[in-house]
């Protein structure tokens, strides 16, 4: 079995499926950003408020080639803005043992899944309505599109179950 590398924006379910795929395939599980912060010892936030996003960005393409170019697989969760940085979504379609999947999510479901949370999540803390945090959501998600598209395979998780997401994955990788 390939690498599975989920992307998509926060919220679309990346870490969720892939505890559960990675149940279901035996394969470690890993999310970037985590990976990132046991690496660098210190939280995302840290990192961008003391060195700065371009720091940020180049030890997250670091860290993910690293993990890539081991002879193991894994099920990788990316962070959000991962694949829109440098080549990064080029390098991953390159890699022959990895299959990218995108998590498409409409910003109306991402907006219904953060808002809850918006207070542990610091990029979208500030937006004070749903409105808010739909359009802010929206805007990203237009950026972000043309880099999330170039994935393997896209699979549309609104209204769609765990289960259901993950056997749709699986289904893809046999």
């Amino acid at each position: 079995m390939k690498s599975l590398i989920l992307m998509g924006y926060m919220g679309c379910g990346k870490s969720a499926l892939g505890v559960q795929i990675a149940r279901k395939t035996s394969l470690p599980f890993i999310d970037l950003d985590q990976y990132i912060e046991s690496e660098e010892k210190k939280t995302i936030s840290s990192i961008f408020n003391e060195q700065g996003e371009i720091y940020f960005r180049k030890k997250e393409r670091l860290y993910m080639q690293q993990l890539l170019l081991t002879k193991s697989n894994h099920v990788i969760s990316l962070g959000g803005g991962t694949p829109c940085y440098f080549d990064n979504i080029d390098f991953l379609n390159r890699q022959e043992e990895s299959f990218t999947v995108f998590l498409k999510t409409s910003p109306k479901e991402l907006t219904q899944r953060l808002y809850a949370q918006k207070d542990l999540r610091p990029v979208i803390a500030h937006l004070e309505s749903e409105e808010k945090l739909e359009e802010y959501i929206a805007k990203h998600l237009f950026e972000r599109m043309p880099f999330y598209q170039k994935a393997n395979k896209t699979i549309t998780t609104d209204h769609k179950t765990i289960d259901s997401l993950v056997d749709e994955i699986l289904g893809l990788l046999t």
